[in-house]
Parts: C-alpha cells; structure tokens; sequence
C-alpha cells in the first residue's frame, strides 16, 4: 500500500515532456548513431534512443510505427 503513495517530493520534481520534443531528439540521435563507427558508442546511442522513445511512447507505439512503415 505504501507503495502506491505518491511522494510529495516526486510529484514536485515531474516534468512534462512532449511528444514533438522526444520525436526530435530520437531523431537527431538516430542520425548521429548513423555517422559513429563504434559500435560501442552506436549501441549507447541506440539504448538512448529506446530510453527517450518510451518516455512517452510504449511497446504498442513503436509496433504501430513499425506497422505503417512498412
């Protein structure tokens, strides 16, 4: 049950971040990642991309992105 609480503190802290804002980045980060020739740094850029990607967006999103592409 305690779980379930939302600290005061947390909720002070939420920033509201937009969709335009996570579709830009995402972008910028996919054509940097495509000019690296690490595949190290490709793989962080890559995990960055899937990190920022579902702050806003979920699993059923990215199908349905991967859907009309093709």
């Amino acid at each position: 049950m305690m779980s379930e609480l939302i600290d005061p503190v947390e909720e002070e802290n939420f920033e509201e971040i937009s969709s335009d804002e996570v579709d830009r980045v995402v972008s910028n980060l996919e054509t940097l990642a495509e000019t690296v020739e690490s595949e190290n740094i490709r793989a962080y850029l890559e995990d960055a991309i899937n990190n920022i990607y579902y702050l806003v967006y979920d699993e059923e999103d990215l199908e349905d992105d991967i859907a009309e592409a093709a």
